[in-house]
């Protein structure tokens, strides 16, 4: 299995599935005196854990991290980090509830692609590699990541935007800081967070699941990261978010807004603000020609509905190629959003690092005029 590691200079290699001993991350350029602790990682692996609220996965894992390589007396050495994370939720009756459907195509999950690119050695247990659980790698890499951009003054905040087509209003960035983490849901317009919620009620009442979509936002990143071709820092950023297994779209900016808009509209007319290049409007999330331009950067990702659910769907039995019915018993979130955020936060945080330190090493060489770097600064 290929596709296991992103990142370039700063890098983060997961490996580990839904139902076996342990998950681990190794990060790669983590720079050597950073007093990162398991305490601090366990924070960010919190958000993400399941068994918190009726709309999560009732899994019990309590998801401990235990920094086990990289670190003397309380630094890093520069080393690579690693970490390690055991299940310890993974009980006899629920590896037979997937033993009895394992040769069942499971409608919205990943097995048919499993079945042909494995064949019968693919890990049938809870999704393996393609369950959610594998997040937890991309959590802890990203919570190094936000340990080294706290110090750039560099922030990335998610929150969900909508829920089954229930929609949050606009807030400003210090609105989603002051109301972040403030329901279950982790949707910080906290009237219509409440509507979602019960919403959700009624959705798993009937046996079913829900999607909606969440938003990104990634503040003091300075102008120039990314390259203007294949390296742009957007199409990195998507390919992040884009590699989570239940996203389903992405937009910067007002995104498709664009398609019914004039150039005129669409637009951002840049003023100076000092010896500062701003823009008084932010249509496009932040980036110029896949670059960063100073400004926020801001991403919407829709996130699609669990797709195990308890009604019987149509299925294929790939071992006896017959059709067949399917349907699941197994443990389910009945909205993935609650979980997702975190892992969107990670995969951005470790997308800007990674342009960040790609940048300062060309700059080194390239050795311009301070002053263009400086004009560039959030």
């Amino acid at each position: 299995m290929l596709g296991n590691t992103f990142g370039r200079l700063f890098r983060v290699t997961a490996c580990g599935e839904s139902y076996g001993k342990a998950l681990l991350t190794i990060v790669d350029g983590v720079p050597p005196g950073l007093k990162i602790t398991n305490e601090y990682v366990q924070a960010e692996l919190d958000k993400r854990r399941p068994g918190q609220s009726k709309i999560d996965s009732p899994r019990k894992e309590t998801d401990r991290v235990e920094i086990v390589a990289g670190m003397l007396e309380g630094v890093t050495t520069g080393a690579p980090i690693g970490m390690i994370v055991y299940n310890v939720d993974t009980q006899k009756i629920h590896v037979e509830q997937y033993r009895q459907v394992k040769d069942l195509i499971r409608p919205g999950h990943a097995e048919y692609a499993f079945f042909v690119k494995y064949g019968p050695y693919g890990d049938w247990c809870g999704a393996g590699r393609a369950s959610g659980r594998e997040t937890v790698g991309r959590v802890a890499g990203g919570a190094v990541a936000k340990f080294i951009l706290e110090r750039e003054r560099i922030e990335v905040i998610a929150h969900i935007i909508e829920s089954r087509g229930i929609k949050a209003g606009p807030l400003t960035f210090e609105q989603i800081k002051a109301n972040y983490r403030k329901n279950d849901l982790n949707c910080c317009d906290l009237e219509v967070a409440e509507r979602m919620i019960k919403d959700l009620a009624k959705v798993a009442d009937e046996g079913d699941t829900a999607g909606g979509a969440i938003e990104v936002i990634a503040r003091g990143v300075p102008a120039g990261l990314g390259e203007p071709v294949f390296d742009k820092l957007k199409a990195t950023i998507a390919s992040g978010l884009m590699g989570i297994g239940a996203t389903t779209g992405l937009e910067f900016g007002d995104g498709f807004k664009a398609a019914g808009m004039k150039g005129s509209q669409w637009n951002d007319l840049p003023y100076l603000d000092g010896e500062r290049v701003r823009f008084r409007t932010n249509n496009c999330g932040g980036f110029a020609g896949g670059m960063s331009n100073g400004e926020d950067l801001v991403m919407r990702v829709a996130v699609k509905p669990t797709p195990t659910i308890s009604k019987e769907q149509d299925s294929i039995n790939m071992v006896e190629m017959k059709e067949a019915k399917l349907a699941a018993i197994t443990r389910r979130d009945i909205s993935i959003l609650p979980r997702i955020y975190p892992v969107a936060e990670a995969m951005v945080r470790i997308a800007v690092l990674d342009a960040l330190y790609m940048a300062k090493g060309y700059d080194y060489f390239a050795r311009l005029d301070p002053k263009w770097k400086k004009m560039g600064q959030p």
